[in-house]
């Protein structure tokens, strides 16, 4: 697995070699210091400490000194811990920046989502209203009925007012369009949670990328069109 906490600095557009529009994010990747090393002597497992965005000493407490003038990487906001693959080559001190990704590697990236405040459940949830006439009263936006009255209780699950946004999210699957390690700069396709800048977590993606084999769209099925002739099937998919 590869890592690197980030920062969204907005989204963009960007034209394929075919002229077509692909909606981007833009992410300040990095650079990251390691600031601890697990190992599985001592630990039990193989992981490494990022830490990311410099920080005043007084923003943090002297536990939090102490851990990190250890490391010897200097002050750091965002501490975040990660499985790397290379993790027992990594050393205290050591640098990861935004070329640890390439174009073309597919990412999974969390942040939190926009914080929305206290809202209804027209806007939360998306529940409809009653008409606005004949004396619908100051009714139109109200949640409505909760449910039957035998259980003489409300069901688990039930949408209603609330807080709305301010979550952990995680959108899977973005590709990588372009990297540029002298502005730490990563570009990928699509949205990502959160505001502009709001921290990011990139990893690379829990999917599994299977490589299309030929003749896979040809069916065993007999009473299938691709299964009567294959030829004709294999000539329209090229």
């Amino acid at each position: 697995m590869k890592a690197i906490i980030g920062k969204k600095v907005g989204m963009s557009q960007i034209f394929d070699e075919n002229g077509r529009v692909i909606p981007v994010t833009v992410i300040e990747a990095g650079p990251c210091t390691v600031t601890q090393k697990k190992t599985v002597e001592k630990d039990g497992y193989a992981a490494v400490q990022l830490g990311f965005e410099d920080v005043s000493e007084k923003k943090l407490t002297k536990p939090e000194i102490g851990h990190l003038n250890k490391a010897g990487a200097g002050l750091k906001k965002t501490l975040r811990e990660f499985n790397l693959d290379n993790a027992a080559e990594l050393e205290l001190g050591a640098v990861i920046k935004a070329d640890t990704f390439k174009v073309g590697d597919f990412v999974d990236v969390t942040g939190t989502s926009k914080g929305h405040g206290y809202q209804g459940v027209v806007k939360r949830h998306g529940a409809g209203r009653t008409p606005t006439t004949h004396g619908g009263g100051p009714v139109h936006r109200h949640a409505g009925s909760m449910g039957p009255i035998d259980p003489a209780r409300i069901f688990k699950g039930k949408i209603g007012a609330g807080q709305m946004g301010c979550d952990q999210v995680t959108v899977q699957n973005l590709d990588v369009l372009k990297v540029d390690p002298e502005l730490n700069m990563l570009v990928v396709r699509g949205a990502v949670p959160g505001p502009k800048g709001g921290l990011v977590v990139i990893k690379s993606t829990v999917k599994v990328h299977k490589v299309k084999q030929a003749g896979a769209d040809i069916s065993k099925n007999p009473q299938k069109a691709s299964g009567r002739n294959p030829q004709k099937a294999s000539a329209r998919n090229k």
